[in-house]
């Protein structure tokens, strides 16, 4: 394995480790309060890998949700994906044997860091973003496993942990702005949200807000293509 591909996706992945470890230790904490173990925790970060929706899981776990109900909810939460995802098809379309790992590792985070094509000059992309995902899947593990020993150990008020996934998605929104100068897309996102939010409501804007978004993006993409 290439030892310089493998540092520059340890280095690319360093700001997801501070925000995953931490986020993730919220989980295991919140996690732990509920009742549930050390085991659940890992189990749940390295299977189900998916932090909104698994602080959302805590919930559906505490309060005896029907297997309808998780499947249902588990899609509108992760609705997303369909749509952000798509943009990745062309990169891990010959990723061969690290393409499914890459397509079950492709969390809000590490799409921001893998968008923008980036890859050493020297070496295989498809290792160095197999190893982007890696790094990060871990990161989120080792968390919520941290957050459940010490859930287990030190008393911790849970109240307001929940925010902590959304201070992460605007850290991520923050770290984008700052590092392009196209705004139209960060404009969209935050007009189109908002749009849908004051029409359809909190409990179902995120998917009309998905597709706006999509739509608009794809509009603006092919005028560029013409002129």
């Amino acid at each position: 394995m290439n030892k310089t591909v493998v540092r520059q996706a340890f280095i690319k992945s360093v700001p997801v480790m501070a925000g995953y470890i931490v986020l993730g230790i919220g989980f295991g904490i919140l996690l732990r309060g509920a009742g549930y173990g050390v085991g659940w925790a890992f189990a749940m970060g390295a299977f189900i890998y998916a932090g909104s929706m698994q602080f959302v899981g805590v919930g559906l776990l505490t309060g005896g949700a029907s297997v309808l109900t998780t499947i249902f909810t588990t899609i509108m939460v992760n609705a997303r994906h369909l749509f952000y995802s798509i943009s990745m098809i062309g990169r891990y379309r010959d990723a061969g044997r690290y393409k499914p790992y890459m397509i079950f590792a492709l969390t809000d985070e590490t799409y921001s860091l893998l968008c923008d094509g980036s890859a050493p000059t020297e070496g295989d992309p498809h290792l160095y973003r197999f190893l982007v995902s890696l790094f990060n899947h871990c990161y989120w593990v080792t968390g919520c496993v941290l957050g459940s020993l010490l859930g287990a150990v030190i008393p911790f008020s849970t109240a307001g942990i929940e925010f902590s996934m959304t201070a992460l998605f605007i850290t991520s929104f923050a770290e984008q702005w700052l590092k392009t100068r196209d705004r139209l897309p960060a404009l969209t996102g935050l007009l189109g949200t908002l749009l849908c939010l004051l029409l359809f409501g909190p409990e179902r804007f995120l998917i009309p807000a998905m597709l706006l978004i999509t739509l608009i993006l794809t509009l603006v993409r092919r005028r560029e293509e013409n002129a």
